[in-house]
């Protein structure tokens, strides 16, 4: 069975409720996902943009989640005690922020990808952002899956 990543709030190219975005309420959408392969001892999470004007702009970087979870609620981010790490997005936080492309710029597709690892975490500082952590997953990533949700402002 191959591993599949879905949010209750919008379907696989949907355009992402507003109060997902900074132009809303800014909350982290819920995630849910089955089909981890045997082995699997922790996961990993991104949010990217790659129709942002200087290029692939990354709004989530989720770390260290347990192989045992099936979902990251609402709001994961701002989650009281243990948990997930957060490496720090491109806007220069350790949290979700949502989608904010300029306005006129046309749809912007934001791509979630969920990495099963056989690791159970990785070694990566926050402050050494998310394309750092993703490319420590990449090596040892059993299987990925992917979301993508849609934004535009007009």
């Amino acid at each position: 069975m191959a591993m599949s990543l879905i949010s209750p709030v919008f379907a696989e190219g949907e355009r992402m409720p507003e109060k997902f975005t900074r132009l809303g309420e800014n909350l982290m959408p819920p995630l849910k996902w089955t089909g981890v392969p045997e082995g699997t001892k922790s996961l990993a999470l991104v949010i990217e943009d790659p129709d942002a004007p200087s290029g692939l702009f990354r709004h989530c970087g989720v770390f260290n989640i347990p192989a045992d979870w099936t979902e990251l609620a609402q709001s994961a981010d701002t989650a009281p005690g243990g948990g997930p790490r957060f490496s720090r997005n491109d806007f220069g936080n350790a949290r979700y922020d949502g989608p904010q492309p300029p306005k006129g710029h046309g749809v912007h597709r934001y791509v979630i990808r969920l990495a099963a690892l056989d690791v159970p975490s990785l070694p990566v500082p926050e402050a050494a952002g998310i394309e750092a952590m993703w490319d420590a997953a990449r090596g040892h990533t059993l299987s990925e899956a992917r979301l993508t949700a849609t934004y535009e402002v007009r």
